[in-house]
């Protein structure tokens, strides 16, 4: 390298460095907005100060720094970025094209509890701005739902840079299903709860004879040694079983299940779980599902209501709100879900509740609530200003700020938009004489 080459890679370091220090110096006050932190009362006229990506006081009488960057909220609603408990954004673009799609895993027998989908995770996805567009500012990607147990899931922040930039927390879940016997291997429901008996007693006996089962001296398991191990932390009661389950009688048998083997369950769709409201309260049981549909999708369904969300939250249960859609046009969607918290306040559902749905309750149940979820000192500065209230239908997301830094790049469909917006006037045709 000649000594020029050395000069200008320094200094090219230097600037690097510089930048670097300069954007995580960043201190960002903004001021005079309704402030709703979510684990505590709103604040009129209040003040978010954000430093080093971090949150460091929310209040009516914070000391704001000479060098901060004021952001003026003055009529606009602040809260914590909204949270998606159940998404496959990076995981799924084009749902027609298969090397788009990194959502399922093939498993062994109709198992994939090692399968950790965040790994496949495309951060170039173009699905993620729109999302970030409308206020959404982390998500939790679940496998594809296509096994009896399916996988891990994972919390993420929508971050420019790598899966390991974007990860928060994994596994924060594992992903299985009582309700459809075929994707499960097994020919009707009550041998797929058996099946899954089996295989939580299997791996209670694979932790005690991990020795004898390398040695080959132990009887054949109903899961890979993988699959296995993925699971110990499950029926130890470290890491939630989320079960998807619609129909009231799965519901049912997924409590039963986890009170025999004393497993920290959620609850996934749960369409019909207002039926069983009483006992998903009493076990402390939350229930992840949605509030836009009211038309079944098949048997599994037939008791959805809209009201579903505010009968579980009446009745005591945690509820996160997520979309009720799938595959590509979930992904496409993951910006939605503050109509579906608008959709449940809609039927019954407390405004406060529904706020909480889509932020600091996920992060309780998902364990990230002291990164996440709400406006306090020490957490990730996840903050959007909103031009009214984020649940009806007009408001728009005016200013996003995802650990600190604002995003303001333009999505897909704004660059369209500018592109053809703005036509040039056609040109005069000639006229005959």
């Amino acid at each position: 390298m000649t000594n020029l080459h050395m000069k200008l890679s320094g200094a090219v370091l230097a600037l690097i460095a510089l930048t670097a220090a300069t954007t995580s110096a960043q201190t960002i006050a903004i001021t005079g907005g309704k402030v709703y932190p979510v684990s505590s009362a709103p604040i009129q006229n209040g003040t978010v100060l954000i430093r080093d990506g971090k949150i460091v006081a929310v209040g009516a009488n914070v000391t704001i720094p000479a060098d901060a960057q004021r952001v003026d909220a003055t009529g606009k609603w602040v809260t914590p970025g909204l949270i998606n408990s159940s998404t496959q954004l990076g995981l799924v673009e084009v749902a027609q094209v298969g090397n788009t799609r990194d959502e399922a895993a093939r498993g062994r027998d109709n198992i994939a509890a090692a399968f950790t989908v965040w790994e496949g995770l495309n951060t170039s996805s173009v699905l993620i701005a729109p999302a970030r567009r409308e206020g959404v500012t982390n998500v939790v990607v679940t496998p594809a739902n296509n096994h009896l147990v399916s996988g891990q899931a994972a919390m993420i922040s929508l971050v420019e840079g790598m899966p390991t930039d974007m990860v928060i927390r994994t596994p924060v879940a594992m992903v299985a299903q009582v309700q459809n016997a075929g994707a499960a291997g097994t020919g009707a429901r009550a041998e797929l709860l058996m099946r899954l008996r089996e295989l939580i007693e299997d791996t209670r006996v694979f932790m005690r004879n991990r020795a004898a089962f390398e040695r080959a001296e132990t009887r054949e398991f109903a899961a890979s040694r993988l699959d296995l191990a993925a699971m110990i932390p499950v029926v130890q009661g470290q890491l939630p079983l989320l079960v998807v389950a619609d129909k009231a009688t799965d519901i049912d048998a997924a409590l039963r299940i986890a009170r025999e083997h004393n497993l920290k369950l959620m609850i996934g769709g749960g369409a019909e779980a207002w039926m069983v409201a009483g006992k998903l309260a009493a076990a402390r049981v939350p229930v992840l599902t949605g509030a836009m549909n009211n038309i079944p999708g098949g048997f599994t369904q037939l008791g959805m209501m809209q009201e579903n969300a505010a009968l579980l939250r009446r009745a005591g249960v945690q509820v996160i709100v997520i979309g009720n859609g799938g595959g590509d046009e979930e992904t496409f969607n993951v910006r939605n879900i503050k109509q579906e918290a608008g959709n449940a306040v809609a039927y019954g559902m407390s405004w406060d509740d529904a706020l909480r749905a889509v932020t600091l309750t996920p992060a309780e149940v998902f364990g990230v609530a002291d990164r996440i979820g709400s406006l306090q000192a020490g957490r990730d500065a996840n903050v959007v200003i909103w031009s009214g209230d984020p649940f009806e239908f007009s408001t728009n997301a005016e200013r996003v700020f995802v650990r600190g830094r604002e995003y303001t790049q333009m999505d897909r469909q704004e660059l369209l938009t500018e592109r053809y917006k703005i036509l040039p006037p056609a040109p005069a045709l000639p006229t005959r004489r």
